[in-house]
């Protein structure tokens, strides 16, 4: 699995947030989301930021460029 799929999923559910919950609080549908997960598409800048913020996740960490 792709990083930056695997991370967002992994992210998503250790904090206990659904698909539904996430797309609402970042305006995306939950399709997006789930071809985010499985490595279908990346996300553009802006959302990355915006996911980082939700996730409480670095961008680095997100994109494999660091482990914390």
């Amino acid at each position: 699995m792709n990083t930056f799929g695997k991370r967002v999923k992994t992210s998503r559910i250790e904090k206990g947030i659904s698909r539904k919950q996430m797309a609402k609080a970042l305006h995306i549908s939950e399709r997006s989301i789930s071809y985010w997960e499985n490595n279908k598409r990346e996300c553009n800048f802006d959302t990355l930021l915006k996911l980082s913020n939700y996730l409480d996740e670095s961008i680095d960490y997100l994109l494999g460029n660091s482990d914390f």
